[in-house]
């Protein structure tokens, strides 16, 4: 697993900061879908090589990942480390093959025009993430399939929300453009990084829509499976307060420093989730109205 621990360790990213409080084989087991999903989204997002030879290099990761579904053996060195982890917790390619589905939206999409389109690609992005990272942290009770959809949409959404400067400067737009003109914000507004109340209004309207999500996924997720929820819940705290952050800074994200949480907060979180964890606590931390 040494190119999996390698990538994730890198990352340093809040994902794989919720894998601390997993026994070592499901670590290891999050981390080697980490590193998948870190890989194919890379291809997308590397603007230097062109859209085509990204889709081809996409199309490779789809045929060698089914490979590694279908007990074949696999090109990538990757895939190699994570087949056996597709083996045990038996995920299946058609998730697979939906998460690169939304990577490619990536290469042909560069505006959402409304709030179902851009959901579809949360789900494709995020959700999905959230039903193959479950099959790994097991549960009892078939909601954690609905648990794990909402809050990858509340996840992602926080991300648009937080990443608005940073995608514009590649071009792209997140927010739907029909939210855009409900609130009287241009794409060029967007694009030059200029901040406005209408662009403010904007944003929490995004932000509600998010909430929405973590409240949806606070209450769908059973009593019974909670525990093994530990990791997925932690990212939700994380989450949940960077978009507290967010909306405490009235959503402007087109400063120099970027909106993030310190090290202390997150550790003051890891903490908690890890309290709640060995006090049996069914409370979560986020989606409070």
């Amino acid at each position: 697993m040494q190119h999996s621990r390698a990538i994730t360790k890198k990352s340093a990213s809040n994902l794989a900061l919720a894998f601390i409080l997993l026994p070592r084989e499901k670590r290891d087991a999050m981390s080697a879908l980490y590193a998948f999903c870190r890989a194919v989204d890379d291809v997308a997002d590397e603007d230097s090589v062109p859209t085509e030879n990204r889709r081809e290099q996409l199309a490779a990761w789809r045929a060698d990942i089914r490979r590694a579904c279908d007990q074949q053996k696999p090109e990538f060195i990757l895939n190699q480390e994570f087949q056996p982890v597709i083996r045990q917790f038996k995920l299946p390619f058609a998730l697979f093959d939906e998460l690169i589905k939304g990577c490619e939206m990536d290469l042909d999409t560069l505006r959402y025009e409304n709030d179902e389109a851009l959901e579809l690609y949360c789900y494709r992005v995020a959700s999905v993430v959230g039903l193959l990272s479950i099959e790994i942290f097991g549960y009892q009770n078939p909601a954690c399939h609905d648990y794990a959809v909402q809050l990858g949409k509340a996840l992602q959404l926080t991300n648009i929300l937080r990443d608005v400067k940073n995608d514009a400067a590649r071009g792209r737009i997140y927010l739907p453009l029909a939210e855009l003109k409900k609130f009287n914000v241009t794409e060029a507004e967007i694009l030059n990084s200029k901040y406005s109340e209408n662009y403010f209004a904007l944003a929490t309207s995004i932000a509600d829509r998010a909430k929405y999500f973590y409240q949806l996924a606070r209450k769908t997720l059973p009593a019974e499976d909670r525990k093994s929820m530990v990791a997925a819940e932690l990212m939700a705290s994380v989450y949940w307060q960077l978009l507290q952050k967010l909306e405490a800074n009235r959503f402007n994200v087109f400063g120099p420093q970027p909106v993030r949480l310190s090290k202390p907060h997150k550790l003051a979180l890891i903490f908690g989730s890890w309290v709640r964890y060995a006090t049996g606590s069914t409370a979560s931390s986020y989606g409070q109205p």
